[in-house]
């Protein structure tokens, strides 16, 4: 199938980067439906082609109805999304797009200037809007938007949005929006637990999942390895000296603090790295995400900020130097490599502490990520209380190495 076969507007098509000739399987299933305008849950891996998905969809439908005289245009699109970065990535995507169409298109979110997003929305009079939650309640509060004419709304990483976190003001921002409008829902993961409140959003959806629920694709080799706590950060130097050398490699770690700590020991040590969480100012963080992107700068340290939705061109590794203390957000941070069809590797810096955690990504992925030494780093750490070892069984086995027992009791411990 090709995108013209969709029936997507002739500018539309022509706007397209060259890198997409056909749409993948969620594009097909998903923009059908939605240029009808049909509700829409849509669950599918990372990297699949979601933004595309209801990109397209949005702007074929704003092309077709009418507009206001200009700078009188309403808002009559809004995609909401959780962190300023993805707000950010969705706009730089869609918006040679709605050029191509005469559409205007607007991105607010936290860490900049109020004012300076004020003026633009008056000046720009945008049909669609991409917003995080809390600046776009400062605006409604403030009465300086009006999302009286939105007839479709986009809930992207919807999981994330629903969770206790978000969910308030997300419920404030939908008291807010008229009825009927066009709702959908896009995400990699959907907790059982959440089922319930996309049920009470959108009960008539057409779903579309594609692929088991919360798993890796397939292109993304997983490697464990078991380590101590203490030796991580000189695990992940080793690593990144000898086993990628010339490749980029994005960090995860859970700790805001830790992500400036270890892009200074790695700085230290000859590896160019930067950091980038939440305490950061929008600019920096904005600077950093781009000198990544842009390669000139190998190795980011970052918190779950990048976990969802962000697309870096071909980055070859991910390591988690702690595990995610949610499961899901696991599956997020290891999708950012293997995407648009490439292969990928995602290793995770593993200690006994975190046998938990990661049991939980062993019954959510339904991988089995077995545990592994990683050369030059024996385990001598014991394990968390609760984990006794197993007494050898014979003479032979007293004489295996410390770090061999540690390996093989943390596995019986984590065993799915």
């Amino acid at each position: 199938m090709t995108f013209s076969a969709l029936s997507l507007h002739p500018d539309l098509l022509a706007a397209l980067p060259d890198q997409y000739q056909q749409p993948t399987p969620v594009q097909q299933q998903a923009l059908p439906a939605i240029m009808t305008g049909e509700d829409v849950l849509a669950l599918a891996h990372t990297g699949s082609g979601k933004t595309l998905a209801f990109g397209l969809g949005l702007l074929q439908q704003l092309v077709q109805q009418p507009g206001q005289p200009q700078h009188e245009e309403p808002i009559q699109a809004l995609i909401i999304v959780p962190t300023r970065e993805l707000a950010a990535q969705i706009g730089e995507v869609l918006t040679p797009l709605a050029g191509a169409l005469s559409l205007t298109l607007a991105t607010v979110c936290g860490g900049v200037s109020l004012d300076q997003q004020v003026a633009a929305l008056n000046q720009q009079s945008p049909r669609l809007l991409i917003a995080t939650p809390g600046r776009l309640l400062d605006l409604l509060q403030q009465q300086l938007v009006s999302l009286s004419a939105v007839r479709h709304l986009v809930l992207d990483e919807v999981d994330r949005l629903l969770e206790m976190g978000f969910w308030p003001d997300i419920q404030r921002i939908l008291h807010t929006l008229p009825e009927p409008r066009q709702t959908l829902l896009f995400s990699a993961t959907l907790p059982a637990e959440l089922e319930q409140q996309t049920q009470q959003l959108v009960p008539n959806a057409v779903r579309i999942d594609l692929g088991r629920q919360n798993s890796v694709v397939a292109d993304i080799e997983q490697r464990c390895y078991l380590v101590n706590k203490g030796s991580k950060a000189q695990a992940l130097i080793a690593l990144l000296t000898h086993s990628f050398r010339q490749q980029q490699v994005l960090v995860f770690i859970n700790a805001r603090d830790s992500a400036d700590a270890v892009a200074k020991k790695l700085n230290k040590a000859g590896i160019e790295a930067l950091a980038l969480h939440g305490e950061k100012e929008h600019a920096e963080r904005e600077r950093a995400l781009q000198a990544f992107k842009g390669g000139r700068v190998r190795v980011l340290v970052a918190t779950d900020l990048l976990a969802r939705g962000i697309d870096i061109t071909a980055l070859p590794v991910v390591i988690n130097l702690d595990l995610p203390p949610s499961a899901p957000v696991y599956v997020h941070r290891v999708g950012r490599t293997a995407r648009a069809g490439l292969g990928g590797l995602a290793i995770s810096l593993t200690c006994h502490g975190e046998a938990g955690a990661l049991t939980a990504i062993r019954h959510l992925t339904g991988a089995e990520l077995p545990l592994q030494a990683l050369e030059g780093f024996p385990v001598t750490d014991q394990p968390a209380s609760g984990e006794r070892k197993r007494p050898p069984r014979d003479k032979q086995a007293n004489r295996r190495s410390a770090s061999k027992r540690s390996s093989k009791s943390f596995q019986r411990s984590s065993k799915p």
